[in-house]
């Protein structure tokens, strides 16, 4: 597979030294270990803000996709928000953002997402197909996690990246704080395109994604954070494509009318009763419930708007914890 021109790695970067440089802005700590590595706390001791969120979600997006955050009602609900696009769907999703680096050592545990994975390999598989390789001399990961990596966690990514030291920069997002409930609402299109995916369609014919979901409020808890997370893209998360390569719609109707949340027959209730459940083991729940309450595909060969779900606002308000 020949390297792409475009590395995740090397836009991300730019984009974590702005984090880095504007620290004291972004309500994010920065610390360099003893290897040399920078840590970015945007959650665990430091504050972090939405604006910090927004910034990670592009890192996410090996910075070939733009976030915005504006205010959405949700019927007679009304909360911040964030809109991602990209027009480089398959590379910036599925090469980058998608969180599927899972990291254990001893009592230590994070899920690692962003650029570093292109350079990682962690799914070959998935790079194969959507065509995509980077070439850095520099890596950013961001860790889903409530703790600052230990040295060996940070030697086993150095190594799996085949970077020195210096060239690593490592981003510590909780889920349980504003920085890392916005950038997993930030996952929106990514949830999507994921979706489509596993049903059928080549990622490689989407030429652009659009997605936008609710920042769903904070929790101290990680299950309940986890829950409104995972419900602001399954109940109230929209996501479109615009796809090429289907001459008529029949094949691309099949694919969407499966692709919300909706199709799963877990939908319906608060993620976190399914997580109970399901012994807070991820892989014990219906892997089709993890998609965009709407999915919408846009077939420019013919011109149709495919649209599938909807917006579930009660469940949603369940979740977050609305008085209603």
């Amino acid at each position: 597979m020949p390297k792409s021109k475009l590395s995740v790695n090397q836009k991300a970067w730019r984009l974590a030294e702005k984090l880095r440089d504007s620290s004291g802005d972004y309500g994010v700590t920065v610390k360099e270990t003893s290897q040399g590595v920078t840590l970015i706390d945007a959650g665990i001791l430091a504050k972090g803000c939405l604006e910090a969120g927004r910034i990670i979600t592009e890192i996410c997006l090996g910075g070939c996709g733009e976030a915005e955050i504006s205010l959405k009602k949700y019927d007679d609900l009304t909360l911040p928000s964030i809109f991602v696009h990209t027009d480089y769907p398959a590379i910036s999703t599925l090469g980058s953002q998608f969180a599927d680096w899972q990291i254990k050592a001893g009592d230590y545990s994070a899920i690692g997402s962003g650029p570093a994975r292109a350079l990682a390999k962690k799914n070959r598989q998935l790079y194969e197909r959507i065509g995509y390789e980077d070439s850095s001399d520099r890596a950013v990961l961001v860790l889903e996690t409530s703790q600052e990596p230990p040295k060996s966690v940070i030697e086993q990514i150095l190594r799996q990246c085949n970077i020195q030291q210096n060239r690593l920069m490592l981003i510590l997002v909780p889920t349980t704080s504003i920085s890392g409930s916005t950038q997993v609402s930030g996952r929106i299109a990514e949830t999507g395109l994921h979706k489509l995916m596993k049903l059928g369609l080549d990622p490689k014919l989407a030429l652009h994604a659009y997605g936008s979901a609710p920042i769903a409020p904070v929790h101290s808890k990680f299950a309940e954070a986890m829950g409104r997370t995972n419900d602001a893209i399954l109940y109230a998360g929209e996501a479109s494509y615009d796809v090429r390569g289907y001459k008529t719609d029949e094949e691309l109707r099949r694919i969407v009318e499966k692709a919300p949340s909706s199709a799963s027959p877990s939908y319906g209730r608060p993620f976190l009763q399914i997580f109970k459940e399901a012994s807070y083991d991820f892989y014990k729940i219906d892997p089709h419930l993890f998609a965009p309450a709407v999915v919408t595909v846009t077939n420019v060969e013919t011109g149709s708007m495919l649209k599938a779900g909807k917006i579930n606002v009660g469940v949603f308000k369940r979740s977050i914890g609305v008085d209603t």
